[in-house]
């Protein structure tokens, strides 16, 4: 199975680099690189994919995935994810559109090439959120699921623990106010570590 998920994030990637779209790997699989490893079935993408994209993203995934350009299109339109499906393993891959949204925009920035894990001694090299992104929309994630999800919360505590003093505390305060998670990220960084 690592093998396909590999092989897909390999022709996704090279497609959105083929087409100059700024990118990064972002949710579980990004937390892991910074935190504690977890399993997904989701790969979550943000890219700045724009109108101009769409015809050629199709064309150069099509064989591999399903992908659907009215829903593409429409999707940018309402500046919201749209997914793309990995025929041979499965994989669900959603694209969240950086264009338009500051927060987006600025993660792209900070973004980092790194080996990222994908399981039985396979890895690739891949643009990934930075561990304080990953923490920031972690906490807004885990507030959009009414502060219930324990794997959300576990792992925001898993990257805290892993980075430690490196986290950049002023970067995640700032932006924890600007997506109003503020008081999510005080809770994380006072709660004590395991010993």
């Amino acid at each position: 199975m690592t093998s396909d998920l590999q092989g897909a994030l390999r022709k996704l990637v090279t497609t959105l680099d083929a087409l100059a779209v700024p990118y990064m790997i972002g949710g579980s699989l990004a937390s892991s690189v910074h935190g504690i490893f977890r399993s997904t079935n989701d790969i979550d993408v943000i890219a700045a994919v724009r109108e101009e994209h769409v015809a050629p993203l199709v064309a150069n995934l099509a064989q591999e995935f399903y992908a659907d350009s009215d829903a593409i299109r429409e999707a940018l339109r309402l500046q919201r994810p749209f997914n793309l499906i990995h025929f041979v393993s499965g994989y669900k891959f959603d694209i969240f559109p950086a264009t338009g949204n500051p927060y987006f925009e600025k993660q792209l920035e900070r973004a980092v090439p790194q080996e990222v894990s994908l399981g039985e001694g396979e890895s690739m090299r891949c643009s990934i959120a930075t561990a304080e992104d990953m923490v920031l929309a972690k906490l807004v994630w885990y507030r959009a699921g009414g502060e219930q999800s324990e794997r959300q919360w576990n792992d925001v505590r898993g990257i805290r623990s892993t980075q430690g003093a490196r986290l950049d505390g002023t970067y995640l305060r700032q932006w924890a106010r600007y997506l109003g998670v503020e008081d999510l990220l005080e809770r994380l960084l006072s709660e004590q570590r395991p010993a």
